[in-house]
């Protein structure tokens, strides 16, 4: 459930069914291999067990990010992911468990407009105080899509639960985030305004990002 002030002003979520018809409409059973009766099966059985305010994810193993970007849509345009993250599938959880099943519920959705203008290094310590763990990219990029007002201008957030390791063992320096393009650089003009998955430095603070967290998750 969105449950704090950083989402005041956003509608709740659909249902849990609509949410599973959404997904299929999308075709998003489609890239995980899943036949439409399991996904719709999954979301009645949890709506029967009063998970009311959850969100349903796909396991970013069934649907990673790089498939699930384009279905993003804004004024009409596509999400994309930019250039520079051609390995976006493999940012991967970091200290934080997916359930192990290819559906899954989040529920505690929180942007984190409390953190705007924190980096990512003071965020996770704050959140992980607050009893909340960070989203992983895959489950930002589903929530935009079942509640596209999740993201708006100067309002947007990062998915720091998603983290690279590189071959060395140390982490990549690079953190997930959703915002929206403002059309400039390599993104292009016919972009502006698209809902855009790129990238930002552990270390550094953005104005228009929030950290996107939830108190739990379950299958």
């Amino acid at each position: 459930m969105t449950d704090t002030a950083s989402n005041a002003a956003l509608p709740p979520l659909p249902p849990l069914t609509a949410q599973a018809d959404r997904l299929i409409a999308l075709g998003v059973h489609e890239l995980a291999g899943m036949p439409t009766d399991e996904i719709r099966a999954f979301a009645e059985r949890a709506a029967g067990s009063g998970d009311g305010g959850a969100l349903l994810a796909v396991h970013p193993n069934r649907a990673p990010a790089s498939a699930l970007a384009p279905l993003l849509r804004r004024d009409d345009k596509p999400g994309f992911v930019v250039v520079d993250m051609p390995d976006v599938d493999d940012f991967a959880p970091e200290s934080v468990e997916l359930p192990d099943a290819p559906l899954y519920l989040v529920t505690g959705l929180d942007r984190g407009d409390h953190m705007a203008n924190w980096s990512p290094e003071e965020a996770l310590p704050a959140l992980t105080k607050e009893g909340r763990t960070p989203l992983v990219l895959s489950e930002g990029i589903h929530w935009v899509l079942q509640q596209p007002a999740a993201l708006e201008r100067n309002r947007c957030f990062m998915t720091i639960g998603s983290r690279l390791r590189k071959a060395n063992g140390t982490l990549d320096a690079r953190t997930p985030a959703i915002w929206i393009s403002n059309g400039t650089g390599r993104d292009g003009r016919e972009r502006r305004n698209a809902p855009k998955v790129g990238w930002c430095w552990w270390g550094n603070r953005h104005t228009w990002l929030g950290f996107g967290s939830t108190t739990g998750r379950g299958s």
